[in-house]
């Protein structure tokens, strides 16, 4: 009988401790934590909208794009500034970045890859994932060439970007 009565005060301490945790309070944005270089925050709304690159996002794209050039990303001193773009799409539950490369002036192999692809570079990472995937779309403001992924238009249109284009406006 004294076994019992020891475990009701351990069944009512964790009925309390379950109904403290849960919360009823509407919350006005989730966080899709993937890594601790590329958490970032995302509306509840549905609708697509252009984030703000923080500085550990920007880490992790710069980092991928490197990768993707067989180069460490000491090679490069960042992103060029006015050319990198990133929002979430929630229809398809993916973020999309798009980034050029801006060349470490100590790294001949790096400014002679963004002087041949113009180093452009766009990206997409599931919801939740870790990883970006790199697409080098260094000809995209070329005419007659293709873009290397379908950037879906809600994206295009949070960037101000022209319909099926994958390139910034100039």
């Amino acid at each position: 009988m004294r076994r019992g009565c020891e475990l009701v005060p351990i069944l009512i301490g964790g009925a309390l401790l379950l109904a403290a945790c849960g919360s009823s309070s509407p919350s006005a944005s989730t966080t899709t934590s993937a890594a601790a270089t590329s958490s970032s925050s995302t509306t509840t709304s549905g609708v697509t909208q252009d984030l703000t690159i923080t500085p550990s996002v920007r880490h992790s794209l710069l980092d991928a794009a490197a990768a993707y050039h067989h180069l460490p990303a000491s090679d490069y001193v960042g992103l060029d500034a006015g050319t990198t773009y990133y929002a979430f799409d929630p229809s398809t539950e993916r973020f999309y970045a798009a980034g050029g490369l801006d060349p470490s002036p100590n790294s001949l192999q790096a400014q002679i890859g963004a002087q041949d692809d113009g180093a452009y570079n766009l990206f997409t990472r599931a919801a939740g994932a870790s990883a970006w995937t790199v697409y080098d779309d260094g000809l995209g403001a070329a005419r007659d060439s293709t873009c290397p992924i379908a950037i879906p238009a809600a994206v295009l249109a949070a960037w101000s970007w022209k319909a099926n284009s994958c390139y910034p406006p100039s």
